[in-house]
């Protein structure tokens, strides 16, 4: 049977990302976007954690309602803001993060993590120190953010944002460290600066598919059985 996947995303441009990722495999994914949440918890001081939290869970709890397999949560706040308590969701809960912090925990050398999102590098770099900790793993990493540039993504001036990536990750390829993009709409430019410079970019793309597959244990579309 088919497999139905329920995502939940804080902006629209992370659509097409897990579509495409996706596209080879069997399964139905349903979106659910909410980019006014991550903006009143950054705008708005009266606006408190615990009603964050309370607002996340019924997303969670309303997706789950909506004849879904597993939920996937492609924004990292979003997952730092998932009550610990009082939390009945029996399916998995697919967490964007997770298979990308393995990624970078398997890395012996000295790395480095770029952001464009300065909004999102606290939330991931304390669950990634969480999850490396819980592991017993010990991490070499610098983190950069290349200023002045997701408000582009966030205008929809998606090449010039590429063109932005591009250029600065040109630039890291000459230091030799190992480098990761934390965002999706980072992908594509780390895609294209790999093709080019013939050196790993670690993203959390890449990492996720295989994440989801192993998950839901999906087949690939036209891909015959054998009994």
């Amino acid at each position: 049977m088919r497999k139905r996947l329920g995502c939940l995303h804080a902006h629209y441009s992370n659509i097409e990302y897990i579509e495409d990722a996706l596209s080879l495999y069997d399964v139905e994914l349903i979106h659910f976007v909410d980019p006014a949440l991550m903006h009143q918890v950054t705008s708005d001081e009266n606006f408190k954690v615990k009603n964050a939290q309370k607002k996340v869970k019924e997303q969670i709890e309303w997706i789950a309602k909506c004849q879904v397999d597993a939920i996937l949560i492609t924004c990292t706040n979003y997952i730092t803001l998932l009550p610990k308590d009082n939390f009945l969701i029996t399916m998995p809960i697919l967490k964007i993060d997770e298979p990308y912090f393995e990624a970078i925990c398997d890395v012996a050398q000295p790395q480095t993590i770029v952001f464009t999102n300065p909004l999102t590098v606290n939330g991931t770099m304390e669950r990634l120190k969480t999850y490396a900790t819980v592991r017993q793993k010990v991490l070499n990493v610098e983190v950069i953010v290349i200023k002045d540039t997701f408000d582009l993504i966030m205008k929809g001036l998606k090449q010039e944002y590429n063109k932005k990536i591009s250029e600065f990750l040109h630039r890291m390829m000459k230091e030799n460290n190992m480098v990761s993009v934390a965002q999706l709409s980072m992908v594509e430019a780390a895609k294209g600066v790999e093709l080019l410079t013939l050196h790993t970019i670690i993203n959390p793309l890449d990492t996720l598919v295989s994440y989801i597959v192993r998950h839901l244990a999906l087949h690939k579309k036209n891909e015959k059985t054998y009994f």
